[in-house]
């Protein structure tokens, strides 16, 4: 981490002026994202870095800004294994800024994506979009020790070295096995491995993926769907925000749905083509 900070520092000016366009492209996309969907409670699934925190068992605040400087203040965390924590944001910026915590590897190739599709929506209890002005949070339970990292991902703010990192000390406690017994159940439920159908193929088309409808907004035309990879778009595994070709199609499915889709990059927007339900 330190050595991205010293040979990104010198053209943290460039790296914005690059931003500015692509946050202007992308900014209705991420706009307001992180509010979560209402009436559709979040999946608690287990991460490396943690879970999804229920805001009751809050323990603690850590307040974070985000500049256009391209840093977060602090850019260093450090909480004890176990504690869910509320991280409260505060864009001081003119430009769209986020969060996002995961492994390093895992951010750099989610970065790598924004660039590729900087107009993504995404949407996980882990991250948080904050519009200029504005403030956010996230709250998650770090209940694994070790060291993470946590990123802004909007294209050309990762690559201008908006990043931080994120210390989660061992608990004595915890490592012998007293988690709470609902993020424990979490854990064991998390731990067994799903077992899933192939994924059908449409022939001669493009490929088709599985996925569960997380919320439907036919006001707009979008749909939010946790998928598999979608390989035709070289696209791995996440929650995404998609826009429909036809409206029409969200009249067919509901949300905590399993289906079939086919999604396609159309005028710079990654839309979904085809919807079929599985049974």
């Amino acid at each position: 981490m330190n050595k991205i900070k010293a040979t990104v520092v010198p053209t943290a000016l460039f790296f914005a002026a690059l931003s500015l366009s692509l946050t202007t492209f992308s900014a209705m996309a991420h706009q307001g994202q992180h509010e979560k969907n209402k009436g559709v409670p979040i999946k608690m699934e287990q991460k490396e870095w943690g879970i999804a925190g229920d805001a009751k068992k809050v323990t603690r605040t850590i307040k974070l800004s985000m500049s256009d400087q391209m840093r977060f203040t602090p850019n260093k965390i450090t909480v004890k294994e176990g504690e869910t924590i509320r991280i409260s944001l505060k864009n001081n910026g003119k430009l769209l800024h986020e969060m996002v915590i995961g492994t390093q590897k895992e951010l750099a190739e989610h970065a790598a994506l924004m660039v590729k599709f900087p107009n993504m929506e995404h949407d996980e209890p882990y991250m948080a979009h904050v519009p200029a002005g504005k403030t956010g949070e996230i709250i998650w339970t770090f209940n694994k020790p070790g060291e993470f990292d946590f990123a802004c991902l909007v294209a050309g703010h990762y690559q201008a070295g908006m990043t931080g990192k994120i210390m989660v000390a061992a608990n004595t406690a915890a490592a012998k096995g007293a988690l709470p017994k609902p993020v424990a159940a979490t854990i064991a439920a998390s731990a067994s491995p799903e077992i899933k159908p192939a994924e059908p193929t449409a022939p001669n088309t493009t490929a088709m993926t599985t996925g569960d409808i997380q919320k439907i907004d036919k006001e707009t035309g979008k749909i939010t769907i946790k998928h598999g990879e979608i390989k035709n778009l070289e696209m791995p595994a996440m929650t995404m925000v998609f826009r429909v070709k036809d409206g029409a199609m969200l009249n067919t499915v509901k949300v905590g749905d399993k289906i079939s889709f086919t999604a396609e990059k159309i005028n710079g927007s990654i839309t979904v083509t085809k919807i079929e339900p599985v049974k």
